[in-house]
């Protein structure tokens, strides 16, 4: 539960990401209220499918906060993966709220980690977290979504970063002919344009390739699906070089953050495939780092359950705004 003054709420709370906009209203319980899911391209502007919103819901509010698939650096949002673009005090007047507040998702995903239920987590490998220690999130979507949570004295700080963006990594051969396939076709290789919902396609395509195989015309869930049926080998080739990637990410993002408090796990892609996953090639290359290889091990890694934790995040975040604005 988040502390507020009860003529504050309701607040309206939302995670923007590049497909869909999750809106939902808080009111003083354990999680926020009403979630509803607005695809992105039905609205011309994030302000018509907040007014689309409230209009269903019938509420008036005055503080809202969102999480948004995007670095925020100002006051010009122009989104990566979708065409919104907005001022946040443009956008604030227009909508008359008192208060707006506008994060990265991913730094919304962070503030989330301290009011996940247990329930909420499953643990994927090594052994326990280092109190105290920093946390590392990551994340395949419609992009690579990768923050950080940082404890001090008087709480923790989330590190929004745009590290989906870094220059991919081969770890062996074979991923260095998928680096080659991707270069080809896109110049500059960053995480994220392999390790998405794009990026499997982009992998199996790759390895048709180098199989001197046609291609067909899949999409990440068909490739998915496939792989899992065990209906096509190529489908379940990628989906394993897929995992062994992200696992290499999520180690390099371990080694550079000192994260001994645990690397947690989001993004629509990885809850698709739960099952599968906890035994893919993800924890073993996650581990497979040299002289480093016993520190990683030690390292717990946990998929994040909860249906929209960037819903979490986004309420603490106005939460803390709020109480910093009346103390």
């Amino acid at each position: 539960m988040f502390t507020g003054r009860p003529d504050s709420f309701p607040w309206l709370v939302a995670d923007i990401g590049g497909t869909n906009a999750r809106f939902a209203l808080y009111t003083g319980g354990a999680e926020p209220e009403q979630i509803k899911v607005l695809a992105c391209a039905d609205y011309p502007t994030l302000e018509a499918a907040v007014r689309a919103y409230l209009a269903d819901t019938g509420a008036t509010v005055r503080h809202a906060s969102i999480g948004i698939a995007n670095p925020v650096t100002g006051d010009w949002v122009q989104m990566t993966n979708h065409h919104w673009a907005f001022s946040i005090e443009a956008t604030r007047q227009a909508l008359a709220l008192d208060s707006f507040l506008v994060i990265n998702d991913w730094a919304a995903m962070a503030l989330a980690l301290p009011h996940l239920p247990a329930d909420a987590l499953i643990k994927v490998g090594g052994g326990e977290a280092v109190p105290g220690a920093p946390c590392a999130l990551i994340g395949p979507g419609t992009g690579l979504g990768v923050s950080a949570l940082v404890p001090h004295a008087h709480g923790a700080t989330p590190v929004p970063g745009e590290g989906g963006h870094v220059s991919f990594a081969p770890f062996d051969e074979r991923e260095a002919q998928i680096w080659h396939f991707a270069r080809a076709r896109y110049g500059h290789v960053s995480a994220e344009r392999l390790l998405s919902g794009p990026g499997l396609v982009l992998i199996y395509q790759a390895l048709a390739a180098l199989a001197g195989e046609e291609a067909e015309d899949l999409r990440a869930a068909d490739i998915s699906a496939r792989a899992l049926s065990g209906e096509c080998p190529r489908c379940r080739e990628t989906l394993d070089a897929f995992c062994a990637m992200l696992g290499t990410a999520a180690a390099n993002l371990t080694l550079t953050l000192g994260a001994r408090g645990g690397v947690y796990l989001g993004g629509g892609i990885v809850l698709r495939l739960l099952d599968y996953f906890q035994s893919s090639p993800f924890r073993a290359r996650f581990e497979d780092k040299g002289r480093f290889s016993g520190y990683l091990a030690a390292v717990p890694v946990y998929i994040m359950t909860h249906a929209m934790p960037a819903l979490l995040g986004a309420t603490a975040a106005l939460a803390a705004h709020l109480e910093e604005q009346h103390a």
